[in-house]
């Protein structure tokens, strides 16, 4: 094959998956891209909602029932230790812990329908749909990996988070209000992380990733918590001595009340 053809060929199969890449787009937005924590916050839900946009690229023989929706939302990251508890001697004690590095503070997954029917359990690794296949990088020993979805410590770190309302998972919370347009709720508990969240719509049909795109929320603190966190980041000094002023301030008239004549 001569170069002009072997150029010609290579073109033809670029502008083939180019346009292959966009036969679907995705709209998304979320009902408030600025969540608000006052003190006496107690949670909310936003809505994010959407619609699949078709082109000519679009094969016909593709139907919106083929469509299947994964929407991952995730918190800002942190590290995060998982301590094994054992009883001895009567007491309970730490006998073994666990580190997870920079993992989502805040994680859920939602879908339109189960993950197994959706795609295969390879593709569902790949694309890391279902908190199973969600990547949770620990350090085990000297090494960093992500390790088998039944091992003891990322389980218990998963159902710890879950408990607290903060790591989710629901393959029934995506609707499809027309054959293109969709919704979710994303409920936020009261003890929701501060900081940006990271919106990852997914979509596929027949098994296969056809597009993906992003959007994103944050939720930041209001009022006197807001000052007082910001006093302690940026003035770390002051905000000691302060502290230290108001504990003994606290002692002095709690003695006071408290005296006995």
């Amino acid at each position: 094959m001569t170069p002009c053809r072997l150029a010609a060929l290579t073109l033809t199969l670029l502008l083939a998956g180019a346009a292959s890449a966009h036969a679907e787009r995705l709209i998304v937005s979320v009902s408030n891209h600025r969540v608000t924590v006052t003190p006496n916050y107690s949670g909310e839900e936003l809505v994010l909602f959407g619609s699949v946009e078709k082109d000519a690229q679009t094969p016909a023989s593709r139907t919106a029932a083929a469509y299947d929706l994964v929407v991952t939302v995730r918190g800002p990251r942190a590290d995060m230790v998982t301590r094994r508890k054992e009883r001895k001697f009567g007491i309970w004690i730490n006998t073994d812990s666990r580190q997870f590095l920079k993992v989502p503070g805040y994680l859920a997954l939602f879908a339109n329908r189960p993950f197994d029917a959706m795609a295969a359990s390879e593709v569902q690794r790949r694309q890391q749909l279902g908190l199973n296949n969600v990547l949770l990088t620990q350090r085990v020993g000297p090494d960093y990996a992500d390790v088998v979805p039944n091992d003891a410590f990322r389980s218990a770190f998963v159902r710890l988070q879950s408990q607290h309302g903060l790591y989710r998972e629901d393959t029934s919370a995506v609707t499809f209000l027309t054959p293109t347009l969709f919704r979710t709720g994303i409920p936020l508990p009261a003890a929701v992380p501060i900081g940006t969240y990271e919106v990852e719509i997914k979509l596929l049909a027949d098994g296969t990733l056809v597009t993906k795109t992003e959007t994103a929320f944050e939720i930041v603190k209001v009022g006197f918590e807001q000052f007082v966190a910001t006093s302690a980041r940026q003035n770390g000094f002051v905000y000691g001595l302060v502290t230290a002023a108001m504990a003994l301030m606290t002692g002095w008239m709690a003695s006071i009340v408290f005296r006995r004549d």
